[in-house]
């Protein structure tokens, strides 16, 4: 009997779950009765591929964590360096993605945060004294792989300020020198600039600068252009090469806001890392007193020291834009749907994102292994030339295919891989080309020099 009413039990149960009304019209357009006799022929695992293909059974699926880091590198760091870490990644996330776009897309620099910026205290970060954190060159990558990762443009920005401006002070100038202006940058009270490349001169600076310099007396008269200048057209102090007439060495100058004979033109119609605010500037009959030239700079090889030093930041910091560009690829794909699936799905797309990750997990092994010599003194000119050429290039195709991946919302700012295409460029270029880069490594390895 408690058999029976088992069975009318789950009758009843049957009944309320059907929807009559969704069930009458099924039976217009299929044979109910032979549906049924259909269904009771098929078995247990039969039926679970027919009801996952109909919808049913549906699990949310746990997906894997969007990690650039697939060798898991940063568990190597040391847990201060990795609360730094963490620190400036939720800056970057909280203060820096949210209004990235905007200003990129205006050509415009968000000068609020810098004060902001200036709270993390890593300007300077392996630069001992000076209110510097004197912490190590991996360090510094780390960081500026982690600023790349969200926008280059805010990277290259401090690069020049806390590495080409500072970094020239600290290398070429006096103690007085430093005491007077670095702990002043390491705040961001002043705001630096680098003025090396010139409007005919590029990767031929060190053969010989246009910008002149002519001592008279306790004074310098710089004359000369200087063209790409990031942060120039706000910076208070401008670090200004010049090549002296007297005795034609390579003579390094602190220009301050404010200089009679110092003017700036903001470039304008840039495609990559329009929110740096690049500036030609001319220097015209402008008086520099000996007391502003860095005094331990006496020809360009202490110039080179200091492109040395920031060449391994800008490997750097093209990690940070390919491992950019990779996550918000793979963030993409995994919500984008097609013919019914993600097209993180699909064979061709798999493809493309193992190869973004292959040249990210590269890049970093190499910039990691790069800073570690930098850190025991031993890096070389070819050290940092080898990684820039590799990192930008690897770099290029990384955004490509991030770019490819994405199809036609590649190219909207919303889903910032057309951003990091576009800043590629520019990272490919600066801090000495390709060509030049290639050419330092390539005198290294065969004894011969094939420069010009």
């Amino acid at each position: 009997m408690s058999n029976v009413f088992s069975k009318v039990k789950n009758i009843y149960q049957l009944f309320k779950s059907v929807d009559f009304k969704q069930l009458e019209a099924l039976s217009q357009k299929v044979d109910l009765k032979e549906v049924m006799n259909q269904f009771s022929k098929l078995d247990e695992k039969q039926l679970a591929g027919l009801m996952k293909m109909v919808g049913g059974n549906k699990k949310v699926k746990e997906l894997p964590p969007i990690n650039g880091d697939f060798y898991e590198l940063s568990d190597s760091l040391s847990p201060e360096d990795r609360a730094l870490q963490l620190k400036v990644r939720a800056f970057m996330e909280t203060e820096i993605k949210p209004i990235v776009n905007k200003y990129w897309n205006r050509a415009e620099f968000p000068h609020e945060i810098i004060p902001k910026m200036a709270e993390l205290n890593i300007c300077g970060l392996t630069y001992e004294g000076y209110g510097c954190p004197n912490r190590s060159f991996l360090m510094e990558g780390i960081l500026a792989t982690e600023m790349g990762r969200i926008d280059a443009s805010i990277a290259t920005f401090f690069g020049v300020q806390s590495g080409l401006a500072m970094g020239s002070i600290y290398i070429c100038g006096s103690d007085e020198q430093k005491q007077r202006w670095l702990p002043k940058m390491q705040k961001m009270e002043l705001i630096g600039s680098f003025g090396l490349t010139e409007p005919e001169i590029g990767s031929a600076a060190a053969g010989g600068l246009t910008t002149t310099a002519k001592r008279n007396g306790d004074t310098w008269v710089l004359n000369g252009q200087k063209k790409w200048i990031g942060n120039a057209t706000f910076a208070d102090v401008n670090v200004i090469w010049a090549r002296d007439l007297d005795d034609n060495q390579v003579k390094g100058f602190v220009v301050e806001k404010g200089n009679p004979g110092f003017s700036v033109e903001k470039i304008e119609n840039k495609m990559a890392l329009r929110i740096v605010q690049n500036g030609l500037i001319t220097l015209k009959d402008c008086v520099v007193t000996e007391e502003n030239r860095l005094q331990n700079c006496n020809s360009f090889k202490d110039v080179a020291k200091v492109l040395q030093m920031t060449r391994a930041g800008v490997a750097w910091m093209a990690v940070g834009c390919a491992r950019g560009a990779y996550e918000s690829a793979l963030k993409y794909t995994r919500e984008r749907v097609q013919f019914g699936k993600p097209i993180a799905s699909f064979q061709l797309i798999q493809n493309h994102l193992v190869e973004m990750l292959s040249n990210v997990t590269a890049m970093q092994t190499l910039v990691f292994q790069l800073s570690k010599l930098q850190d025991e003194g031993k890096l070389t000119d070819e050290h940092a030339s080898l990684a820039k050429v590799f990192c930008t290039m690897r770099t290029r195709d990384v955004v490509s295919r991030a770019r490819e991946v994405m199809g036609g919302n590649g190219i909207l700012l919303e889903y910032d891989v057309a951003r990091f295409v576009a800043d590629a460029e520019a990272i490919y270029s600066y801090e000495g080309t390709k060509e030049i880069n290639s050419l330092i490594v390539g005198r290294a390895i065969t004894g011969f020099s094939a420069f010009v």
